[in-house]
């Protein structure tokens, strides 16, 4: 018996969430979609044992990590047992619909009010933030809101 380790990587597994409220609930939930799709993609490349997960974090997504981790670590059993799971921000890029200039949110340049209203509730940026070219209000988030499974190592049995 040969043991295999195999880095895979699935940026295209996306996990959306619009709660408008967040509560540890959501970070359980969240946890529990999150495994569900790693035990999938662990069954399907015939892993035995999986040494670490790496999840991607949106940074307008209203996610509070620490509860997160919590969560899957409190959940993991069987060839997740041991699993370390590394959360990462992805920064968030907003494109006015105006100007068409694109600009990186910046939580730093905002009160801690106004930051935290908008961890909360995305939606609410609109409210608080311009586009520092024309002033509009109107903008997309072109990137950094969602949740995904960047990927997961593990060891195959062979």
């Amino acid at each position: 018996m040969q043991l295999l380790t195999k880095i895979l990587c699935f940026p295209t597994i996306y996990f959306y969430y619009s709660n408008k409220v967040s509560s540890s609930m959501h970070e359980w939930a969240l946890a529990e979609a999150i495994l569900i799709t790693a035990q999938r993609i662990a069954k399907d490349e015939e892993l035995t044992t999986i040494s670490e997960v790496i999840i991607r974090v949106g940074q307008l997504q209203q996610v509070e990590i620490p509860i997160l981790r919590f969560a899957l670590k409190q959940m993991s059993e069987g060839a997740f047992k041991d699993t370390k799971y590394y959360i990462r921000k992805a920064k968030s890029t907003l494109k006015c619909r105006v100007c068409g200039n694109a600009w990186q949110y910046n939580p730093n340049k905002l009160d801690k009010a106004t930051a935290e209203a908008i961890h909360f509730i995305p939606e609410v940026a609109h409210t608080y933030i311009k586009c520092a070219n024309c002033g509009s209000p109107d903008f997309e988030i072109v990137r950094g809101r969602g949740v995904w499974l960047e990927g997961l190592k593990g060891v195959k049995t062979v």
